[in-house]
């Protein structure tokens, strides 16, 4: 077997036209699930159906790609991942990360902002734009930082303008209670959401596991729950008499906060939320056997709580999945509990963690891929996650029932931090195509 990668603005003719056929199609929005063909011309999808090329091929088809015992579905979106670059290259760049994201699956990424030095200005926006299109292999959206190193706002305008799709603290949480208030309305203004790391400092400050069993026998300062459902709970209070504020909630933990959403939810407002594989497949217990590379902010909680992210993806509270994706290298991680970083990646992870959801019968394999692909398109307001004639043809080929071993040391991602490596998993990425180009392959 052989992987390639191609950048997304390298090569490929303008109207290059590829046909799909054979393929198994699902869209997960309009619940489609046929067997049929897919044609794209140039960046889009341009036709697709069941009937589509039984009279045969049309002319001035430049690749013909045989589908048949794969899955063709809408290229996965990806709300939360670290990319490191500016100033920590060393861990990840955009390149090694686009790698990543194409690997699994992912075609569109939103990179946090809390880079070094952080995406808080117009300068540094534009920046991260132009290495994207020099670099990527997916799309690349952003997020700007809320707050400047003073704990003033941002030129949140300017930065929309320069084409952040929302903001966040992310990494730390706005707590500053009359910031984020001021952040929420000049936000509606937008119609951006703002995302809050759900984590009140005073609670946490020293913690580096769950505070829980583990914590206790393992001798550490543990991070209450209460922490972030208490941080949930204070941003829903401030944003719940404003109009067309949307409060997004990153990689939620535990019950309690869960609980807050739900409420909010019933309530009307426009609450929304994401929850990443490692917290709704792991729980603070791995710690013991993984120890640092299990490390990470929100922590790993108790069983009690990682079948409530399972229930909240079930029931709908929980909105989308995002990887958080935090690259760091060997130093960052091989140090005592209480000082290693924070993190693990999973861009290449993904979609077979995410599937055991759909594998083990616990949800439909329509309502697992909405978590990946339209609903966190909405979230940020872009126009993917879909298969749509004249959409943007960003695509996988899947293989639903290949299964395979995790090996770390085969990611494309530049760091390895992961507590997955040799879980066996059942799902597989065999192609990834961005605007109608294939920037991943696996023959």
């Amino acid at each position: 077997m052989t992987e390639t990668w191609s950048l997304l603005q390298v090569g490929q003719k303008e109207n290059y036209k590829v046909a799909y056929t054979n393929a198994r199609i699902i869209d997960p929005e309009t619940k489609l699930d046929i067997k049929g063909s897919l044609l794209t011309e140039g960046s889009k999808i341009v036709d697709f159906g069941e009937s589509l090329l039984l009279d045969g091929i049309p002319s001035g088809i430049d690749e013909m790609v045989d589908c048949e015992g794969l899955v063709l579905m809408p290229g996965l979106i990806d709300v939360h991942v670290h990319f490191r670059e500016p100033g920590q290259e060393h861990k990840e760049t955009i390149y090694t990360g686009s790698k990543s994201a194409a690997a699994g699956g992912v075609t569109t990424v939103v990179c946090q902002p809390n880079t070094v030095p952080a995406i808080d200005s117009v300068i540094l926006a534009k920046y991260l734009k132009c290495r994207a299109l020099e670099t990527s292999h997916v799309n690349v959206e952003f997020y700007a930082k809320i707050t400047t190193s003073e704990e003033r706002l941002t030129e949140m305008a300017l930065l929309k303008e320069a084409g952040a799709v929302g903001f966040t603290d992310d990494g730390m949480p706005v707590m500053n209670p009359m910031v984020m208030r001021q952040a929420l309305l000049y936000s509606s203004m937008l119609n951006v959401p703002i995302a809050q790391h759900a984590e009140d400092l005073n609670l946490s400050a020293g913690g580096a596991i769950n505070a829980g069993k583990i914590s206790e026998e393992l001798g550490v300062k543990g991070i209450l729950s209460a922490s972030e459902s208490i941080m949930v709970s204070r941003d829903i209070l401030l944003m719940k008499d404003m109009e067309n504020v949307h409060y997004h909630v990153l990689h939620i933990s535990s019950k309690d906060s869960l609980d807050v959403i739900k409420r909010a939810k019933d309530l009307g407002l426009n609450v929304t939320c994401e929850v990443t594989p490692h917290h709704f497949t792991l729980t603070e217990d791995i710690v013991k056997r993984h120890g640092t590379i299990a490390k990470v902010n929100p922590p790993l909680r108790s069983e009690g709580d990682r079948l409530a992210m399972v229930e909240g993806l079930k029931t709908g509270v929980i909105d989308c999945i995002a990887t958080d994706h935090a690259p760091h290298d060997r130093d960052s991680k091989d140090l005592p509990l209480e000082n290693a970083a924070f993190g693990i990646v999973g861009l290449e992870t993904i979609l077979p963690l995410s599937l055991e959801l759909y594998h083990s019968g616990q949800m439909s394999l329509f309502d697992v891929l909405a978590k990946l692909t339209y609903k966190p398109a909405d979230i940020i307001h872009v126009p993917r996650g879909r298969i749509q004639k004249n959409l943007a043809a960003d695509l996988i080929l899947v293989d639903l029932n290949h299964e395979w071993e995790i090996k770390i040391d085969s990611f494309a991602s530049k760091s390895k931090n992961s507590p997955f490596d040799k879980r066996k998993v059942k799902g597989y990425t065999v192609r990834t195509i961005v605007s109608g180009k294939t920037v991943y392959s696996h023959e």
